[in-house]
């Protein structure tokens, strides 16, 4: 078994919330001021900070403050440990079932005798 990679746990837990997911696909567009993607959740401001700590903490977004308003901008690359960790999973399981599928054929052709 993969030793457990707490940075791949921040990822998962970052993207496991819609709103979180939401504000990410936002920033995918471009960068947005806080009140922007305030704007489509209905949240207050105080838990849209707290959402967006969470992104910050797993990497996945920066933000800059310029005056009185704090810009988030996407940061794509973080999202690469998540995606080989998929790729290794996919990988897997394609493995096993081959192997399952195999089985279960021979299994058929020795029963059809």
């Amino acid at each position: 078994m993969a030793k457990h990679d707490p940075d791949l746990s921040l990822l998962f837990h970052a993207l496991s919330d819609p709103t979180r997911r939401a504000m990410l696909e936002r920033l995918a567009q471009g960068p947005a001021a806080v009140t922007e993607l305030a704007g489509p959740s209905g949240l207050r401001l105080p838990t849209i900070l707290r959402h967006l700590s969470v992104l910050e903490g797993a990497g996945l977004i920066t933000t800059a403050k310029d005056g009185r308003v704090r810009s988030c901008v996407l940061v794509p690359q973080a999202l690469a440990p998540m995606q080989h960790w998929l790729d290794e999973q996919r990988t897997l399981w394609e493995s096993r079932l081959d192997r399952l599928d195999d089985y279960v054929t021979r299994l058929m052709k020795e029963r059809a005798r």
